[in-house]
């Protein structure tokens, strides 16, 4: 026998007798043989952390898009209503988070209450009506999208969203605030 192939048959041999002796017996117990009395068991291995399989969203669902926000991320959640340079009305929904963006949701009317000769509201409200429908019928849906003029009204790391309606707004802040308040999931659906 060479010497290369009398260390080598040295080698496996010091190998299985090291791996038997550390080989994990029956009971808990390590080693060739039974544990010395007063000796401890080894432990069995600690489960891995489970990770929910959902997690808490919020999530609003529009026209113009889709928003989601982790639950426990919401910060805030705020609804109030402002005038623009004495023209619109602006009714606004904010969300503010502990992530890199705020989100906004707004209505915006006009702000108008007798118009020119005497217009009154309801005349004014009533040809935004017909505008607004003749745009739909067009298949022009510009007047349903997020209003902005660069760079007076661009917000960096602000998401917006423009809705049809107050009563969407209303929708929007309760799921929000419900969620925030609960730490549950929570959904807003708004058709237009």
């Amino acid at each position: 026998m060479r010497p290369s192939q009398f260390y080598m048959r040295i080698f496996l041999l010091l190998l299985v007798l090291s791996a038997s002796a550390f080989a994990q017996r029956p009971g808990g117990t390590t080693g060739g043989g039974t544990s010395p009395a007063g000796a401890t068991p080894t432990p069995p291995p600690t489960p891995a952390a489970t990770v929910p399989a959902t997690r808490n969203l919020w999530t609003c669902t529009l026209p113009g898009g889709s928003y989601q926000v982790l639950v426990s991320a919401i910060l805030s959640v705020s609804q109030h209503e402002y005038v623009v340079d004495g023209a619109a009305r602006v009714t606004e929904v904010n969300i503010d988070t502990a992530g890199q963006f705020a989100v906004r949701f707004y209505y915006i009317e006009p702000a108008v209450v007798a118009g020119p000769g005497g217009i009154g509201a309801a005349t004014l409200g009533k040809v935004q009506n017909i505008l607004t429908d003749a745009a739909d019928r067009s298949g022009s849906d510009a007047w349903k999208k997020v209003v902005k003029s660069y760079p007076a009204t661009t917000h960096a790391r602000t998401v917006e969203y423009r809705v049809s309606s107050k009563e969407s707004l209303t929708q929007i802040f309760t799921s929000a605030a419900n969620s925030q308040a609960t730490g549950k999931a929570g959904q807003a659906n708004v058709a237009n």
